[in-house]
């Protein structure tokens, strides 16, 4: 079996890079990649565990797709570091939405953390020991390390944050928990940093600076399995909404040294999470010494619709992290006694027990999600998710024609709202449907507004010439929907306007229509 490693960057989309690359680029040599708690497992077996039997052929990878339709590009002034173009941060600001959106019927709470702590933190986590070379260190003003004799947190140096565990195990910390309180489950979406070798770097599979749509849950020792399986149900409906497949699941072990905690308890977590996998009723698969180094882990393999495979969506069992932070929580006697017969802690309060750290990630780094996506629906997205939702085209430059595109693009868009007393605008509401509208009012001829609308992938086009204007309509046309959509979008048309349309013509209709209909069309993937 071949390694899962990412592929290389062979290529870039900022134009800055591709005009260095025009002088000539350094020649790569093989390279070892570091694992991490994100990064792809050594080995793979052959099963897989389908989402979808037909998943489309991209004409391309993500990267020259990214240029044509303006999602990202990355400069040699922060490699490895994407800069999101506004069509691109309406995907990412998307794929958060959509999980923030199922965040309440899985129980997890939004925490928001710092990117930077200093060195004594990491110590604690075991970090500065186990991966410092993957992270990046960072000076402080007045502080340069060299005080001798120094207390915890004077004069350190700081790291930037690869993952966001400690931090959650400080909120944790911060009061007293009673058993009754757990599982305690906080989400997060900051920035993380992990200092990856430069030649690894390729567009948004593997990157420096990235988000994990990170979560992490404090449970009781006899809360795991459910915990596990609730994580893997939210991973199977994630995936089946965005038809993603095939994948499989892996459960990498104890790594052969850098580990820290001890044998006992990883064994016993093992146990754990084999008992979960084969309770999931899927297929499985050993990873030998592939575990992060506090803890064995269940890992997502996703195969694209080019056969790569990647790693995706992550759930780490950890019984380090609570020892070394001192997490405790007031135990019932069950959990008091079910205690006393693992590893022996000293360090305990009397009535205390140690909570258990499940680590999970869903999509992963979203970034490198993104990407697969891009390729996924090579450029074609569906319309909840499409950064180009709608453009607007006229007919000619009549200034009544100009106006009612205008009015038509704030209609449609959800931008109309009513004024206050003083004249300024109301403020719109949080659940507010937002539509993404663009024109297309140039002098050009309506032949090529629509070929370049093709071209660009927006799903829906609009005409209005004279007609429209008279009629206070528009004229829509179904274009860059997903073939696997286009039906559900004549479904949802057809309900949205009461009556059966012909969805080879345009179709005519009022913006108020038009508004009801988008607002259905955002919801459709449900």
């Amino acid at each position: 079996m071949p390694s899962l490693r990412p592929p290389l960057c062979l290529s870039h989309v900022s134009r800055y890079v591709r005009l260095r690359n025009q002088h000539g680029r350094s020649r790569i040599s093989p390279l070892s990649i570091r694992r991490c708690s994100c990064s792809a497992p050594k080995t793979a077996p052959p099963t897989l565990n389908p989402t979808t039997n037909e998943p489309p052929t991209p004409p391309t990878d993500h990267r020259t797709l990214a240029q044509t339709q303006d999602l990202f590009l990355t400069s040699p002034y922060s490699p490895g570091s994407p800069l999101f173009l506004p069509n691109g941060s309406s995907i990412f600001n998307k794929l958060q939405s959509f999980l923030r959106a199922q965040y309440p019927q899985f129980g997890f709470k939004e925490v928001v953390t710092p990117t930077i702590y200093k060195k004594s933190l990491w110590e604690l986590s075991g970090h500065w020991e186990n991966y410092a070379k993957d992270m990046f260190e960072v000076k402080g003003r007045g502080f340069t390390g060299q005080t001798e004799n120094a207390e915890p947190g004077q004069d350190e140096e700081f790291g930037l944050k690869p993952m966001n565990c400690p931090g959650h195990c400080l909120i944790f910390a911060s009061k007293q928990r009673s058993y009754r309180d757990l599982p305690i489950r906080y989400a997060d979406f900051s920035a993380l940093h992990r200092n990856e070798i430069s030649g690894a770097l390729s567009g948004l599979t593997r990157v420096r600076r990235f988000h994990q749509d990170d979560a992490h849950i404090f449970c009781r020792p006899s809360q795991i399995l459910d915990e596990i399986k609730r994580t893997l149900d939210f991973v199977g409906m994630v995936y089946d909404t965005f038809s993603l497949g095939p994948y499989k699941l892996l459960l990498s072990t104890r790594p052969e040294k850098n580990f820290i905690g001890s044998i006992a308890d990883w064994d016993k977590a093992e146990s754990q999470l084999k008992t979960a996998l084969s309770a999931s009723g899927r297929e499985w698969s050993i990873n030998e010494g592939d575990g992060a180094f506090y803890g064995p882990k269940i890992d997502i393999i996703l195969r694209d619709s080019n056969g790569k495979e990647h790693q995706t969506a992550t759930i780490q069992l950890d019984f380090q992290l609570p020892q070394r932070f001192q997490l405790s929580y007031q135990a019932p006697p069950e959990d008091l006694e079910a205690a006393s017969t693992s590893t022996e802690d000293t360090t305990l309060e009397a009535g205390s027990a140690r909570p258990v750290i499940i680590h999970r990630a869903i999509l992963g780094s979203l970034e490198r999600f993104m990407a697969l996506l891009i390729e996924h629906y090579a450029g074609s997205y569906p319309f909840w998710l499409s950064p180009r939702q709608l453009v607007i085209l006229s007919l000619n430059q009549d200034p009544a024609v100009l106006a009612h595109v205008e009015k038509l693009q704030a209609q449609l868009s959800g931008a109309n709202a009513s004024t206050l007393p003083n004249g300024l605008p109301a403020p719109l509401p949080l659940d507010r449907t937002n539509v993404i509208v663009d024109i297309d009012t140039s002098a050009r001829s309506l032949g090529k507004k629509l070929r370049d609308a093709k071209k660009g992938g927006w799903n829906f086009i609009a005409v209005v010439g004279p007609n429209e204007v008279a009629s206070e309509s528009l004229k829509l046309e179904i274009a860059g929907q997903p073939e696997s959509t286009k039906a559900q979008a004549m479904r949802v048309l057809e309900d949205a306007l009461g009556r059966d349309v012909d969805g080879r013509k345009g179709v005519e209709m009022t913006g108020d229509m038009g508004r009801k209909f988008f607002e259905k069309m955002v919801g459709a993937y449900l």
